[in-house]
């Protein structure tokens, strides 16, 4: 029997325990927005966290399941993802926009890139197999917004991992309606929620607290190259993809009529914000007339009235900085702001510098693209090595002198070297191989997939399950 005051003591416990429990239940309503969205940046990690241990001990099949699902399930809404990413961010082309998802989605790694290695012998077997690395922290750009977040969660879940993602303050509607989507189908295909999630307002402190969470096993930056110094300082595992300013080479050999067409169709894709997109032409004497004319015909508008350059100089660059109000802007539209009259809407605006002019040293990141005279091959290399800054990231070249196609290989030390092709080709888009939007020049992956989301680990047997 219980006395009066143990059943007094049962009956405080119990209403203090409901009460409890309806608090933290208040507390979870107030922090989360529902569908990967939380008010602060921290519960976005825990729940990522939680999320990824159950998902932890499912099964391959179940991860190609969700990743399947995603692809099936987003390619419903390429076109509305392009609609509403230029509408919020005011960059890029809507067509171009939707080549960009689509591409993201189909052609991002899943499962499958996930290798195993096997060594057998007298001593025994030795595996060594991809495992996750826990909650992966991103960082996304404006200027391929959805395109990374598909990219990297594709790549994050393959792994085994959850994600937690920062987007640039001008592409955050856009990216948290992503992340929602993403959140439905994943549980629709019988995921864990919170695998992908994300704070409700995109600000500074969310990235410091990222990087700096204990929960955060890696940091995936795709951004610019101040971004990524920064995350470099946390002590973590970093993949950082930096900024770019891929040079172009054309000498005598090549096919002038195609590589004007890929220069314009690579320079002027989504306004020449992809990271890849030729930057600055570097074309032996020779040739450089025919190459101008031929852009033009490709859908170039040519500039050579020296105030009109002057016009457009005043324009984009101001104040000793790339103007950002005219970051991925049509070009119709920045000739108009310059006060410049074209009679047709071009894909990209041309003019010839020198050297070292602000247009060939500095990324724009607009369909604007300087065209450079060189004496002979020798003098374009080394230009294009000077103007590409060391960044290690991306150079074109058109030649059929396989010679000196080898050589600018080589002493480029580019990440990606793009050889008779639009730039464009090396994320795969008509051209072989894999895509992603996270290039990691500065820490070295390079094109990004989901074995570089995953952690080495060694498994060994001794003296036995060799059958030799």
């Amino acid at each position: 029997m219980l006395d009066g005051l143990q059943l007094e003591d049962i009956i405080k416990k119990v209403i203090n325990d409901v009460k409890n429990e309806k608090d933290i239940n208040i507390t979870n309503k107030e922090n989360s927005c529902g569908h990967g969205i939380f008010t602060n940046i921290e519960t976005a990690v825990d729940k990522a966290y939680e999320a990824q241990q159950t998902y932890n001990s499912r099964s391959l099949e179940e991860r190609r399941n969700i990743i399947s699902n995603i692809r099936k399930e987003l390619l419903k809404y390429t076109e509305e993802m392009a609609e509403k990413t230029v509408a919020e961010t005011k960059m890029g082309r809507i067509k171009d926009k939707i080549l960009k998802n689509k591409l993201a989605i189909e052609k991002t790694p899943g499962v499958e890139d996930l290798g195993t290695e096997v060594f057998t012998g007298d001593d025994g077997l030795t595996l060594v197999e991809l495992s996750a690395f826990g909650v992966l922290g991103s960082v996304t750009p404006v200027t391929n917004p959805t395109e990374t977040i598909i990219n990297n969660t594709i790549g994050a879940l393959a792994g085994g991992n959850s994600i937690v993602f920062c987007p640039h303050p001008s592409a955050k509607n856009i990216c948290l309606w992503l992340i929602k989507k993403l959140n439905g189908i994943i549980t629709e295909a019988g995921g864990p929620e919170n695998l992908v999630t994300s704070a409700s307002e995109a600000k500074k402190e969310n990235v410091d607290i990222l990087f700096s969470h204990e929960k955060i096993n890696m940091l995936v930056i795709t951004g610019g190259t101040e971004i990524v110094k920064l995350a470099l300082k946390s002590g973590k595992k970093v993949i950082g993809a930096g900024a770019g300013n891929p040079p172009v080479i054309v000498d005598e050999t090549a096919d002038i009529e195609k590589a004007a067409k890929d220069i314009v169709n690579g320079a002027g894709f989504d306004n020449n914000l992809p990271c890849i997109a030729e930057k600055e032409v570097l074309v032996l004497e020779s040739v450089a007339d025919y190459l101008i004319f031929n852009m033009e015909k490709a859908g170039a508008f040519h500039i050579t009235d020296k105030e009109d350059i002057k016009k457009l100089e005043d324009t984009v660059y101001k104040n000793g900085m790339v103007n950002k109000e005219f970051i991925g802007k049509d070009a119709g539209f920045i000739l108009e702001k310059s006060g410049i009259k074209c009679s047709f809407d071009p894909a990209l605006i041309t003019l010839e510098t020198d050297i070292n002019h602000v247009f060939v040293q500095k990324e724009l990141m607009m369909p604007v693209l300087a065209v450079v005279r060189q004496k002979n091959f020798e003098e374009a290399l080394k230009n294009a090595i000077l103007t590409e800054h060391g960044l290690k990231h991306t150079a074109v070249m058109h030649s059929q002198n396989v010679t000196r196609l080898s050589i600018a290989a080589r002493e480029m030390q580019t990440t990606i070297f793009v050889k008779n092709a639009p730039s464009y080709a090396a994320l795969g888009f008509q051209g072989e191989g894999y895509t992603t939007f996270t290039i990691a020049g500065p820490t070295g992956e390079g094109l990004t997939s989901a074995r570089n989301f995953t952690r080495k680990r060694r498994c060994v047997l001794g003296g036995s399950f060799s059958i030799r």
